[in-house]
């Protein structure tokens, strides 16, 4: 067995980056920006208005002042004149601040008879002018690579960039196998039961930008299997769920290399999840075969195969992100294997459940944390502070 640290570092080097495209800028929520994108245009592209009010020169400004208005400017509608001494043009928010003004008297601190506008005692000292370019300059990059997420869809349409050079979407296949799974909706025999992980690992993968395929159930036999895997020919990513481990109808890892994957390790020092497998299949597709304990498979996709998903979509090869908080309680010592335990984290602190069996998917529902225990973890008192996973 190998350590999870040990099994992340074989997962990295099969997991390679894939490549960019380009999608409109409609489509490119969620994806991964690939490379620096550049702003087209100053924003504001000119000095603005922040408020309704009047433009005026700022050096004349004072309570009690008096100026005779001149024109309007509206959002889309500048002024086509200049401001000279004692002369204020009505403005709205959004409009260009007119040639010669450099200060908005908001419409509050203002009393106007005719065309003439007095400046009332309340006025305060803000300019209320968006300076050109004071939000981003013509040519200011947006880093990557980032994950896009609706703030940046704004940002980027506003630098006018309509096209966006994003990572190709990792193609992935998920393989539930045995005799013993039905399919939700189906009515399972008197030994079978429903299966679960491929729906949950399709939902995972599917909120990192995954373009999933669920396969069809194959069953425990080696023709069975052959055909799954051929229809894997054009993916990047094969999961396996089930028949990993050793007993006599756990064909996976052999079918896998029968048809020429090159194990890269077989069984982590980790619970749950310690029948893990990878490699690489002859296509060029990387293959990881998970646990079919229905808590083994969604925490090895929370540790394993998220952050593989992450390299392919070339945010960097790094361990799922963990933070650390004080345990609510007492914990007993950990074995002799790294220990990801269904735990909740609540005002601040992390409860540990008691049940931890790795076919209780209710517990697994209830978590909204994976707390770890390191090897031979010695027993901890309430307050002690623990790492772990959200998830």
């Amino acid at each position: 067995m190998i350590t999870v640290t040990e099994a992340l570092a074989h997962l990295f080097d099969l997991a390679s980056p894939l490549p960019s495209e380009t999608v409109s800028l409609a489509q490119a929520n969620g994806r991964v920006l690939v490379h620096p994108v550049a702003a087209r245009r100053d924003q504001p592209p000119f000095s603005s208005s922040a408020m309704d009010g009047y433009a005026v020169k700022a050096s004349e400004v004072s309570a009690g002042a008096q100026f005779t208005v001149i024109g309007e400017a509206a959002a889309g509608h500048g002024f086509d004149g200049k401001v000279s001494a004692g002369q204020a043009v009505r403005i709205f928010t959004g409009a260009p601040v007119p040639e010669g003004a450099d200060r908005i008297i908001i419409q509050e601190d203002v009393e106007r008879t005719a065309d003439v506008i007095t400046l009332k005692d309340t006025l305060d000292q803000a300019p209320y002018v968006r300076a050109k370019g004071s939000d981003f300059k013509d040519g200011q990059t947006i880093d990557a690579p980032r994950v896009l997420r609706p703030n940046d869809i704004a940002l980027l349409a506003s630098m006018n960039i309509a096209q966006v050079p994003v990572t190709r979407r990792p193609r992935v296949a998920i393989m539930s196998t045995g005799d013993e799974l039905v399919m939700p909706g189906d009515t399972p025999g008197p030994d079978q039961i429903i299966t679960s992980n491929s729906f949950g690992l399709q939902a995972m993968l599917q909120d990192m930008g995954c373009d999933t395929r669920l396969l069809p159930i194959a069953r425990d036999t080696e023709a069975s299997l052959r055909a799954a895997f051929s229809h894997c020919d054009d993916v990047d990513l094969v999961i396996t769920i089930g028949g990993a481990s050793v007993g006599d109808h756990d064909l996976v890892g052999q079918v896998a290399a029968d048809l020429g994957m090159q194990r890269s390790f077989y069984k982590i020092a980790m619970r749950p999840g310690k029948p893990l497998m990878a490699g690489r299949l002859a296509t060029g597709a990387m293959m990881i075969g998970l646990p079919g304990n229905p808590v083994s498979a969604m925490v090895c996709g929370t540790v394993f195969v998220a952050p593989v998903i992450r390299a392919m979509l070339g945010l960097g090869a790094a361990p799922a992100a963990a933070s650390e908080a004080p345990l609510a309680h007492d914990i007993s010592a950990n074995g002799k294997r790294e220990h990801y335990m269904r735990a909740r984290l609540q005002d601040g602190k992390l409860t540990v459940f008691e049940r931890q069996d790795s076919a209780l998917l209710t517990v697994l529902s209830d978590a909204n944390a994976l707390a770890i225990r390191p090897v031979n973890d010695p027993a901890k008192p309430a307050g002690s502070v623990l790492k772990y996973i959200p998830i």
